[in-house]
């Protein structure tokens, strides 16, 4: 890792060197094509606490041959649980080992930042040129391919760039005039000693309590050593347009009406820092000339079916994989035909992404209903068959190079029957 760049040009620059980033960089550089990731920060880092990967991520990991590697740094739970926030009474779950084999790959949680420094090791290895403290302010297209603008002035180009540069990205402002937009919903994060607690905690299970306007997430993290919880609830100030929003005092009085168990869990948050919750509008194109938007910059999620990172990693997979397809097909590294890789990308991936988008608004729309429409909910998910993954195919079968053939329609709350099935029971 360097703070300058070399003189040579590259095939690829990666603006951004978050885990979308460093996956598509690893991602590209594993086909041969020589790739430069610029991230605005000093060094390479991830912020957070725990995440969790589905068998779509998972399958890609194995691909990368870096599966082993994110298993020793994480736990393999046995169950995804749901259960009511207010009675704490189980309503519907997953057995995470029999889904493992209707995928053929696992459900893992493990740290973020053990996830991003995985991805990290790995574009080392691969040769990727990692440099630091380059702030991108402008990207253009060029006759040959793409460049960027840093903050210091100097100009980086390649036969095209990728724009992984997150929530707030520079690069969107070419296809699309628009602004995060805010759910009102805070997440509290907090990742403690597994025995700390004091209380009983089956690290087995990935469990998520939802309630009304709140839900509560726990999980095992580092092969059970930590306990990582989220604590996620709509900010009356949000709603009332007040800027200091989010605040301890709210995250205590939105879980006021919980359980014990869900309760018990507060004092272990972070208290001194919490994350708004923002997606945006879906694109129907992220490309411009040999300019492609990557991860959040294209499709920042709400976090309700735990798809953001894994979203991201695939949109750097599939990327690589029609790279791929020319070179099998005898086209040498130098000789990539870069608008026709980016037109299949294009094809295949914002349509797949919206679908996720609007699902996990929809899901944390049910998530948090209360009177009437919270019982119909509590209902209609207990009545679930474990064993229907119906639900779920979409997102975590091998789909990522498939254009999607169902839309996602979802009408108001309260959900019928065969809504539910369009939903997915993961979480944060």
């Amino acid at each position: 890792m360097s703070a300058g760049t070399t003189a040579a040009t590259p095939d690829v620059i990666v603006v951004g060197g978050g885990i979308g980033g460093l996956g598509a960089a690893y991602s590209l550089r594993r086909q041969g094509l020589a790739v430069r990731v610029l991230e605005q920060a000093p060094a390479f880092g991830e912020v957070g606490a725990g995440i969790q990967l589905a068998p779509n991520c998972t399958r890609i990991l194995d691909d990368y041959g870096l599966l082993g590697e994110a298993k020793r740094l994480g736990v393999v739970p046995d169950a995804m649980v749901m259960r009511d926030a207010v009675d704490g009474a189980e309503l519907t779950r997953l057995d995470l080992r029999d889904l493992e084999e209707r995928y053929g790959f696992p459900y893992l949680v493990i740290h973020r930042s053990d996830l991003h420094g995985l991805l990290l090791r790995a574009c080392e290895r691969a040769g990727v040129e990692l440099v630091t403290s380059q702030r991108t302010v402008a990207y253009a297209n060029t006759p040959t391919g793409a460049r960027v603008e840093l903050a210091d002035g100097h100009l980086e180009e390649a036969r095209v760039v990728i724009a992984a540069d997150g929530l707030h990205s520079v690069a969107r402002t070419l296809l699309v005039d628009d602004d995060p937009v805010s759910s009102a919903y805070v997440a509290y994060r907090g990742t403690v000693p597994a025995d700390q607690p004091g209380r009983d905690v089956d690290l087995s299970e990935v469990a998520v309590y939802v309630g009304p306007g709140c839900h509560f997430v726990h999980y095992g993290l580092r092969g059970g050593e930590l306990l990582n919880q989220v604590a996620v609830f709509e900010s009356p100030k949000a709603l009332a347009g007040e800027e200091d929003w989010g605040t301890p005092d709210e995250l205590d009085a939105a879980f006021a009406g919980t359980c014990d168990f869900v309760r018990e869990g507060l004092p272990h948050m972070w208290r001194d820092k919490w994350w708004r919750m923002y997606d945006r509008e879906p694109l129907a194109t992220w490309t411009h000339g040999r300019i492609a938007l990557l991860g959040d910059s294209a499709h920042p999620p709400l976090q309700y079916i735990a798809q953001g990172a894994i979203m991201a990693i695939e949109d750097g997979w599939v990327l690589g994989e029609h790279v791929a397809r020319q070179l099998r097909a005898g086209t040498a590294p130098a000789e990539v035909d870069w608008p026709l890789a980016l037109a299949a990308y294009d094809a295949v991936r914002p349509e797949h992404c919206r679908r996720v988008l609007t699902t996990s608004r929809a899901w944390g729309e049910l998530w948090h209903l209360d009177g009437l429409a919270r019982q119909q909910r509590n209902v209609l998910l207990r009545e679930r068959e474990t064993t229907d993954y119906s639900f779920v195919d979409w997102l975590y079968g091998p789909t990522a190079l498939v254009p999607s053939e169902e839309p996602a329609m979802f009408s108001t709350i309260p959900l019928a029957s065969a809504q539910l099935k369009e939903l997915a029971p993961v979480a944060d």
